[in-house]
C-alpha cells in the first residue's frame, strides 16, 4: 500500500488521499509512532488500547489492552517489537512510564519518579537512552537497560523534548518560549544555547527537529506553528490553526524538511527557502498548498513515515493517507 519514499513535490503531495481506515476504536487515538526502520505504526488510545499495524498491507497485527495503566504516549525503541508507553491512571503509584514488549505483551521494565502525567517521550535515534517530560515540572533522562533515572532536569512549565536525527543534541522547550538545546553527552553541564520564541509566550506541546538537523519545529498550546532555525533560533516561518476544544494540535516534518503538515483538517504547508548563510531571515507565513478533511473528528495525533509516501492521522479513528493513485484504462 505505502510506496517507498521518492522526491516530494507539490502535485505529489497535493493528491494524497484516503488509503485506509482503521474504526473500531472506542476512545480517542492519544498518540502514534513509526519504526524508524521497520514498516511498522504503533498506536495508543482512551480505549486502554495499544494497537501494532504493517503499513505496506495496511493490517492490524496486534491488539493489547492495558486497563490498569492505560495508555497516553507512546513510542518505539529500537526493537520493532517493543515499545515505550507512559501511564493514563494510578500516576501516584510512580509506575507512571513503561518498557513493554508487544511479542509477549509483558512489561519488561518500570521507570518510577514522574509524579504526574508525561505529555512528551522521546526515544534517541543512536543508543537506549531516552527522554520523558512530565507536569510535574520535569524532564528526565532514562536508559532502557537501567530502572533507575539518569539525569532530571528541573524547569517551569509544561516540557517538551526531541532528539535530533544524529542523537548528538537534544532541546528542551518550556515555559516562556524558551528552547534550550543540550549536548546528549554532556548535558549535566547545562545547555549549550537558549533560544526564546519571540512574541509567543504559550506553552511547547511539542518540537521536532527535521531530519537534516537544519530547522525545528514547534506546535503551541495556543495552536501556533513554527519551523525556526535549529542552529541560531531565527524564526523561519509561521502559521496559526483553528482552535479545537480540548485538542492540542500536533505537527509533523515531511521526511525531506520541505512541507509541514498539521491541522485539524489536514493541512500541508510548503516551507519558504532561504539562504540560510550569515543572514537574517525574516518570519513569514507557511504557504498552505493542500487541505483535506476526513470528516472522523479533530484530529489528536499525525506524523509522516519515515521511509514512505504516506502520513497517518488519529482522531477516534487511525486514517493511513497515501499518493493517489490514478485509474490506469
Amino acid at each position: 500500500m505505502a510506496a517507498a519514499l521518492s522526491q516530494l513535490d507539490d502535485e505529489t503531495v497535493r493528491g494524497m488521499a484516503i488509503g485506509a481506515v482503521f474504526t473500531d476504536y472506542a476512545g480517542k487515538i492519544n498518540c502514534l509512532d513509526f519504526h524508524r526502520k521497520e514498516d511498522l505504526l504503533v498506536t495508543s488510545s482512551d480505549d486502554d488500547s495499544i494497537r501494532l499495524y504493517n503499513i505496506t498491507s495496511a493490517t492490524l497485527l496486534k491488539t493489547t489492552y492495558h486497563r490498569k495503566h492505560g495508555a497516553d504516549r507512546i513510542c518505539f525503541t529500537h526493537h520493532p517489537s517493543s515499545i515505550l508507553c507512559s501511564s493514563r491512571y494510578n500516576l501516584e503509584s510512580a509506575e507512571s512510564l513503561r518498557y513493554l514488549s508487544l511479542y509477549d505483551n509483558r512489561c519488561l521494565r518500570y521507570f518510577k519518579g514522574h509524579k504526574d502525567r508525561i505529555v512528551s517521550l522521546c526515544m534517541s535515534p543512536v543508543n537506549d537512552s531516552f527522554m520523558s517530560g512530565s507536569l510535574d515540572h520535569s524532564v528526565r533522562i532514562w536508559d532502557l537497560r537501567v530502572n533507575a533515572c539518569q539525569g532530571i532536569l528541573r524547569l517551569r512549565g509544561r516540557p517538551s523534548v526531541a532528539y535530533d536525527q544524529q542523537g548528538l543534541v537534544f532541546a528542551v522547550a518550556m515555559e516562556g518560549g524558551a528552547i534550550k538545546l543540550f549536548d546528549s553527552r554532556s548535558y549535566d553541564k547545562g545547555p549549550f544555547d537558549t533560544f526564546l520564541v519571540g512574541g509567543d509566550t504559550a506553552e511547547v506541546s511539542d518540537i521536532k527537529f527535521s531530519n537534516d538537523g537544519k530547522s525545528m519545529l514547534l506546535t503551541t498550546t495556543n495552536n501556533h506553528i513554527y519551523v525556526l532555525d535549529a542552529y541560531g533560533g531565527d524564526k523561519r516561518c509561521g502559521f496559526s490553526l483553528e482552535p479545537s476544544p480540548n485538542v492540542i494540535n500536533e505537527a509533523a516534518f515531511t521526511p525531506d524538511g520541505q512541507y509541514v503538515i498539521s491541522g485539524e483538517t489536514t493541512f500541508l504547508m510548503d516551507i519558504p527557502i532561504h539562504d540560510t548563510v550569515n543572514v537574517v531571515i525574516p518570519c513569514v507565513d507557511l504557504v498552505t498548498i493542500a487541505c483535506w478533511n476526513s470528516h472522523i473528528g479533530p484530529i489528536t495525533a499525525l506524523k509522516w513515515a519515515p521511509r514512505r509516501a504516506m502520513f497517518a492521522t488519529a482522531s477516534t479513528a487511525l486514517t493511513f493517507w497515501i499518493p493517489n493513485q490514478p485509474n490506469s484504462s
